[in-house]
């Protein structure tokens, strides 16, 4: 009787130890900076049902919303070492990696949605995907933010000169930067994680975000007028270690293809009907909202063009305004 028990218990602990590995291989950690409830949330959910479903339930995707794995150079810089096997992040932060994928955070260049996403989807946007394995990464699709307006607690802004001398967070993007000087406006790059602390203490006066970051972060809930800027078009990322990815089936990396589409065409969902609702609902919260002379911001901003064409090729830059 005892040898049978002793032999079940060992049978049982080798199970056990053979399973773990399986377990935490299959079960991939995704990181992303904003809530569940937020555009990125509505893409990881996407992906983590698509690839469930491809795989028959292989593998299953542990989402950590909020920046819980850190900001998103840290994120990124997990997937290359392979401590984070999915993720959602901004260009901000990926022009630290490849920096290309700044030329699509230039002022006043996609004109509109539609633009915007013909341009990402045509060969110029694959192109720049294809960019990110030398780094240690794979971008299985280009996701959505909208296009970034200005918040602040000082004063309405409708013009640029209303804009002058404003303390604005930025992200750690010098394109971001560079316009933002040519307007008058003091940038201040900080990670996202940051910013509402700063926003309650006074630290900065506003920052500058799509209607989908502004109403999933409660922004309304600390700063009190909103300026419809449109002045730069915020792309997203849906990326993969490329530790993990190289070791897939063709199968599977299909699988993960698929769903990083699904997870892009979940976060446009999200910001199409933000973009009809975004504005009525920070409005009842109490947000001052205000139409901006948008003209006249593109035009306070085209000297910093010439710097523009030093970082990107002009033709690139032509390329993307041309596209219908």
């Amino acid at each position: 009787m005892r040898k049978s028990w002793l032999a079940a218990t060992i049978l049982a602990a080798c199970a056990a130890a053979t399973s773990l590995p399986a377990t935490a291989q299959n079960t991939l950690k995704m990181a992303y900076a904003l809530s569940t409830s937020s555009h990125y949330g509505a893409g990881a959910d996407a992906l983590a049902k698509s690839i469930e479903a491809s795989s028959g339930g292989k593998y299953k995707v542990q989402q950590f919303a909020n920046s819980a794995l850190g900001g998103e150079r840290e994120v990124i810089e997990g997937l290359q070492i392979g401590t984070i096997d999915l993720a959602i992040v901004s260009t901000g932060a990926t022009l630290n990696f490849v920096p290309e994928t700044g030329v699509f955070d230039i002022p006043f260049l996609l004109r509109d949605l539609p633009h915007a996403r013909n341009v990402l989807d045509s060969k110029i946007g694959q192109d720049m995907l294809a960019k990110f394995p030398s780094r240690g990464i794979v971008a299985l699709a280009w996701g959505e933010q909208g296009f970034r307006h200005l918040t602040n607690n000082v004063r309405p802004v409708k013009t640029p000169a209303d804009a002058k001398g404003l303390k604005i967070r930025t992200t750690e993007n010098p394109i971001h930067i560079t316009a933002f000087r040519q307007i008058g406006i003091l940038p201040t790059p900080m990670a996202w994680p940051e910013v509402a602390t700063a926003l309650q203490q006074g630290t900065i006066d506003g920052q500058e975000n799509p209607l989908s970051v502004i109403t999933s972060a409660k922004l309304s809930q600390m700063q009190k007028y909103l300026s419809l800027t449109g002045h730069v078009y915020g792309p997203a990322l849906v990326l993969m270690s490329a530790n993990v990815y190289d070791g897939l089936s063709a199968a599977d990396k299909a699988n993960f293809d698929k769903a990083g589409k699904e997870s892009a065409q979940a976060m446009r969902a999200y910001v199409d009907n933000i973009e009809k609702t975004g504005v009525e609902q920070l409005k009842k919260e109490g947000m001052q909202v205000s139409e901006v002379d948008r003209a006249a911001f593109a035009a306070a901003v085209e000297p910093a063009y010439p710097e523009y064409y030093k970082k990107f090729d002009k033709k690139l830059i032509d390329s993307i305004r041309d596209t219908k």
